[in-house]
């Protein structure tokens, strides 16, 4: 799927951009705080229904406006052309359509336009808690699984039905514990399986890309935990029931899951330098990139966000051999520095386009070559 043009009124700082892009390559260049981001946040958003940094929609509006509106032309591998539309009103719920046609539930859409974001938020992944790297697996699977999706909607609707009768201060029956404790179970079990199998999948196709960047300087891994391994679900949400009461929500379950970022045998969070924390999390979104692409019916969108800080040239350098790559579909790229961009360019050739941001304001550049 290649996004051939978007038109974007009041996303964040960008009033009205009307843009043309390149089937391969789309570098976007200026200097921190103009808009690149918010553009690439503006293509997220066409995919996700969500902004990939601030989920609260209306907090998205540019400063006193009254609504914004993302359209995204497509066209299919076949040719076929897909128009997605997103708009939202202060105080209204958004719309979301394909074709002019509306969604009834966002989780529809979800998979339709594969893309995979390399972004500094990123750094969350090791930095941050349990919940950010869960997040990972949920983004991946769901993008080519709508079982695993359903699932995990079901799951957390139910933990949230089972936490507010933990909370109660009245006496609560035991089957109706049970009833939510079933369902957790259940859907829960499908998660599980599901992100360990990707995970199994995934370990080699992310260590490949992690050698190539760093030329095998260092070894890394990815183990995954979950109470699930230990018991039958529903066991093991019975059992902590009593506990869970004292502390007004559930401790255990699949919500609670874990997935190790290793450095050898060791935690990148405690081991990692900030050159082996910034290869760890490209390689992962690039393995990522790769493992929808062997898994979907079409090459996902690739969005690189101001991805070679803190990286040394030689890495900087595998990298740029990747994306200049065949391997890859489309691309949309921000750097504050034009030599990188320069780099990716003269290794591409001829299919690119150059933006230069400013203000919120985007327009067409010449590449230098």
């Amino acid at each position: 799927m290649i996004l051939k043009r978007i038109s974007i009124l009041n996303y964040k700082n960008l009033e009205e951009v009307e843009l043309g892009f390149s089937a391969k390559l789309n570098c976007f260049f200026g200097q921190n705080g103009m808009g690149k981001t918010n553009l690439l946040d503006a293509v997220y958003f066409l995919s996700f229904c969500k902004s990939s940094g601030n989920p609260i929609d209306s907090q998205n509006i540019r400063h006193e406006q009254d609504f914004f509106v993302i359209q995204g032309f497509y066209e299919a591998e076949d040719g076929t052309p897909e128009e997605i539309y997103c708009g939202m009103k202060r105080r209204s719920k958004k719309q979301f359509k394909r074709n002019k046609k509306e969604y009834s539930r966002f989780s529809d859409h979800i998979g339709f336009l594969p893309l995979v974001m390399v972004s500094p938020a990123d750094s969350e992944l090791i930095a941050g808690g349990s919940d950010e790297r869960r997040r990972f697996m949920d983004v991946v699977i769901s993008q080519y699984d709508k079982e695993y999706l359903d699932a995990l909607i079901r799951y957390n609707k139910a933990l949230t039905q089972r936490n507010t009768l933990l909370k109660s201060e009245l006496p609560v029956e035991e089957e109706l514990f049970l009833v939510w404790e079933e369902m957790m179970a259940q859907a829960g079990e499908v998660v599980f399986k599901k992100r360990e199998a990707f995970i199994k999948e995934f370990i080699p196709i992310f260590q490949s890309f992690y050698s190539f960047i760093s030329q095998d300087k260092e070894q890394v891994g990815l183990s995954y935990d979950s109470h699930a391994r230990e018991a039958s679900l529903l066991e093991v949400l019975k059992q902590s029931r009593e506990r869970d009461k004292i502390m007004g929500f559930s401790l255990r379950g699949i919500h609670k899951d874990e997935l190790n970022m290793l450095l050898g045998e060791f935690p990148i969070k405690k081991e990692g330098s900030q050159g082996q924390n910034k290869t760890y999390l490209v390689a992962l979104k690039l393995a990522q990139f790769d493992f929808l692409k062997r898994t979907g019916r079409t090459v996902p969108l690739l969005l690189l966000d101001d991805i070679f800080d803190k990286l040394d040239a030689s890495r900087v350098e595998q990298i740029v051999k990747l994306v200049a790559g065949d391997n890859f579909g489309q691309i949309f790229i921000t750097d504050t520095n034009r030599e990188h961009l320069d780099r990716i360019l003269y290794k591409v050739g001829s299919d690119y386009k150059m933006f230069f941001v400013e203000k919120g304001i985007i327009r067409e550049m010449e590449a230098e070559q």
